[in-house]
């Protein structure tokens, strides 16, 4: 083993046990069976079939009575664990650009009437128009991606949307706390490149690219292909060489119709890239292309004149998709303005990175045991899914110290390509070299429980599915009549 190599293990070995040492002081009650729990979900072979089954884990020391006391009545200290996340070495693009991905991920729970806070999660179907609504906890992750094709992604928070909550409120506070961690703890210095954060059509972009204007980020959304937008208006100087009769020049240009070519003027960038799955990817890009704001929705209670939130507009057009399928174009919009052909190619190619998160979401659903647990309290579902949250964490940190423990009929792979499930087959001949602080346990033997014979006097309450506050949708219903323009 060469003196480079041996450093890096040992630098590794190091910043692994630091981890494990800050998280166990991020855990204020029921901390060490909360810490054992979490190397189980690492150390058991295959995937987590059952919460129970772990507790039968050399490593889990406790009974399974402590493991549903820890998930019922433990704490988490979870902003100085956001903070701890935050603080670990990040994975960063060309010139030492952060870029983060925001996706809610559900937690299904269909046949759990007296579990509070479920809402109605839209889950996609097989078939083209299969999608559908089912009962269960939303969660929105936020995650730092990789450069190139990889499965593994840096989960910095996890938030859980209930029943009075906006999602676009909800993930602008979200987004704006993690970025100002990363400020704090000096992920990101002045001088640095912008952090760029990507998402899907179900966000309203240009809504939180107003809202976190004052942050340094940028931010790239894709857009349903039936949208509306609007062109720059003209300068005062073009607008009185064109109407030398004077009037007040318009706020917005003309229309720019996705579905109709014609009223598409000049792109002001042009970019060609040759790729390895989609073939040739042409990407056209418009300045200052903007939307029509008007009082509704997110922008119902905006004081003042909407303003005009102006970002640069992208057609991204690939040959074929895998198998030969056609390939539909794809709509982008970032905040940024003035853009150079490299940032257009960079926009894209972070949006396709941004698909690593659902990796990362049938990783732990699969493996990791993520909404295999019948939980019935949200708070404790909150326990767990931050319990899952540090695993993958330790994974991450693992991978240079993990061997391809490889099944004989897998193929062998490089150490840095190494999946999340292949370096969790590998964790329990890491951990005994990792600093544990979880005390040893003091039996004090089974409780009594319940008399037997004896009946539930007191029945779990039941609640309803779905959103518990009503907004209004117009000016006129918030007491303020006047003009949507």
């Amino acid at each position: 083993m060469s003196v480079v190599c041996r450093d890096v293990r040992r630098e590794a070995f190091a910043e692994a046990s630091r981890f494990r040492g800050e998280f166990y002081e991020c855990l204020t009650a029921r901390r060490d069976e909360l810490f054992e729990l979490t190397d189980a979900l690492l150390c058991v072979e295959g995937a987590v079939a059952s919460p129970v089954d772990l507790t039968l884990v050399p490593e889990h020391r406790r009974g399974h009575g402590a493991l549903y006391g820890a998930l019922n009545r433990g704490r988490i200290d979870t902003d100085r664990l956001r903070a701890l996340l935050a603080g670990m070495p990040l994975p960063r693009f060309e010139g030492g650009r952060l870029v983060l991905a925001v996706d809610v991920s559900p937690w299904l729970r269909s046949d759990a009437p007296c579990s509070a806070d479920r809402l109605f999660c839209h889950v996609y179907g097989r078939a083209k128009s299969a999608s559908q609504f089912i009962p269960g906890w939303p969660y929105s992750f936020v995650a730092v991606l990789e450069p190139g094709a990889t499965s593994w992604t840096s989960i910095l928070d996890v938030l859980r949307l209930g029943p009075e909550d906006d999602a676009t409120a909800v993930t602008a506070a979200q987004l704006r706390a993690v970025v100002e961690r990363l400020v704090t703890v000096g992920q990101w210095t002045p001088g640095d490149l912008n952090v760029t954060i990507v998402m899907d059509a179900g966000y309203d972009v240009t809504r939180l690219a107003w809202v976190l204007r004052d942050l340094p980020v940028e931010l790239v959304g894709r857009i349903r292909s039936d949208r509306v937008m609007r062109c720059p208006a003209p300068s005062r100087k073009e607008w009185d060489l064109a109407h030398p009769l004077g009037g007040r020049p318009p706020k917005h240009g003309p229309e720019f119709r996705f579905a109709k070519p014609e009223t598409w003027p000049e792109p002001a960038v042009t970019t060609a890239t040759d790729t390895v799955n989609y073939g040739k990817a042409e990407a056209r890009a418009w300045d200052r292309v903007h939307p029509r704001l008007t009082h509704r929705s997110a922008w119902l209670e905006h004081d003042g004149e909407l303003p005009v939130v102006e970002g640069t507009l992208v057609r991204l057009k690939v040959e074929h998709l895998s198998k030969d399928r056609e390939a539909p174009p794809v709509w982008l919009w970032s905040s940024k303005t003035g853009a150079a052909p490299a940032d257009v190619d960079l926009w894209w190619q972070v949006f396709l990175r941004r698909f690593d998160l659902e990796h990362t979401f049938r990783f732990g659903k699969q493996t990791l045991g993520w909404t295999t647990p019948k939980i019935r309290t949200p708070e404790a579902a909150d326990r767990w899914t931050w319990l899952l949250v540090v695993a993958h964490t330790q994974l991450r940190l693992a991978r240079p110290l993990a061997a391809d423990l490889r099944r004989p009929w897998e193929k062998p792979t490089k150490p840095e390509r190494l999946t999340p499930a292949r370096v969790r087959r590998g964790f329990r001949n890491i951990r005994p070299h990792l600093a544990c602080p979880a005390r040893v346990p003091q039996p004090r033997g089974t409780g009594p429980g319940r008399p037997p014979g004896t009946k539930n006097r007191r029945p779990a309450p039941r609640y309803d599915v779905g959103k518990t506050v009503k907004r209004p949708e117009t000016l006129k219903a918030i007491g303020r009549p006047g003009r949507s323009w």
